[in-house]
């Protein structure tokens, strides 16, 4: 089954470098306690993705941003034909903060219609079809509109033929998650639960696994939320656990701090610092290819189980 860029359909045994599962390259979350919770500097976003394929061979990038989350499908494709690299962009609902006024509303039909819409005409004005359903979002265990989020999600995705990645905010609610998703026929293989690197919970990591799920280390970097050392800690455990398979992997660009032009990390760092830091532990190449390239394409193809 091909994957659904903004480019049009690309087969997955065209992908022959990393993939990012979990970017945002537009964003605006700004709030008035948050004023800079924005990706906006596309210049930077076209030169560091650029830059990425040039140094690590970036191949494709998975832009989780969704409804409420202020990005700009149109925008996002101009950014991929500059940078020269493939990018997925997403429908969904982010958690309750950031949900638009009146979605997803308290019935789930409705909300799946809508999603549905996004699916088969495209996001917002862009004409632009998503590929995938993402970030969709709770924060601890799921209030009312996240529910019928989640379940609408799944419900889209299980009809389209789509995969999902959410937002478990600091990791938490993983379980639930998951057993809603699951809930409304979306097979556990299509599901990848997000931020688990920001949760220490070793035995909640392998019960997605075991469920058939993806578990996603997707704010690599983010140290100010978790040190690089202790990802690499639990990383290092999964595999030796025979999780491999089930593990993807990205840095969660949300605001332009985080662009290397401003002294953040950049959409270069799980790709080059943090895989040097696998290499020094003795993670071989056909490892790495699958926490780079394999799971992610597996993952959002949805044909094979982990």
């Amino acid at each position: 089954m091909p994957i659904r860029t903004v480019n049009g359909l690309l087969e997955p045994d065209e992908v022959n470098g990393p993939v990012l599962a979990h970017e945002h390259l537009t964003l605006d979350l700004t709030t008035a306690d948050d004023p800079s919770a924005v990706v906006s500097d596309r210049d930077a976003v076209v030169a560091e993705l650029a830059r990425a394929k040039d140094e690590h061979g970036l191949a494709l990038v998975v832009d989780l941003t969704c409804r409420g989350m202020g990005g700009d499908a149109a925008a996002v494709r101009r950014i991929a034909e500059r940078a020269g690299v493939e990018v997925v962009v997403a429908t969904g609902w982010y958690y309750e903060r950031f949900h638009p006024q009146g979605e997803p509303g308290d019935s789930v039909e409705r909300a799946v219609e809508l999603l549905v819409r996004d699916i088969h005409d495209g996001v917002g004005e862009s004409g632009l079809r998503p590929g995938v359903l993402g970030e969709i979002g709770s924060h601890g265990a799921a209030s009312p509109a996240e529910r019928t989020s989640l379940l609408a999600s799944a419900r889209a995705a299980a009809q389209t033929g789509l995969s999902l990645a959410t937002h478990a905010h600091l990791g938490s609610g993983a379980l639930e998650q998951l057993e809603l998703l699951t809930s409304q026929g979306l097979e556990p293989h299509r599901i990848s639960i997000g931020h688990q690197d920001l949760s220490d919970d070793g035995d909640q990591h392998r019960r997605i696994a075991e469920a058939g799920a993806y578990i996603a280390f997707d704010t690599v970097g983010k140290t100010s939320y978790q040190a690089d050392e202790r990802r690499l800690t639990m990383l290092l455990d999964l595999l030796e656990a025979g999780y491999g398979r089930h593990i993807l992997l990205s840095n969660d660009i949300s605001r332009d701090s985080y662009l290397t032009v401003n002294g953040g990390q950049g959409f270069g760092h799980v790709l080059g610092p943090f895989r040097a830091a696998l290499d020094r532990h003795g993670v071989d190449d056909a490892t790495a290819d699958l926490l780079y390239r394999a799971n992610a394409l597996r993952w959002l193809n949805g044909t094979e189980k982990p």
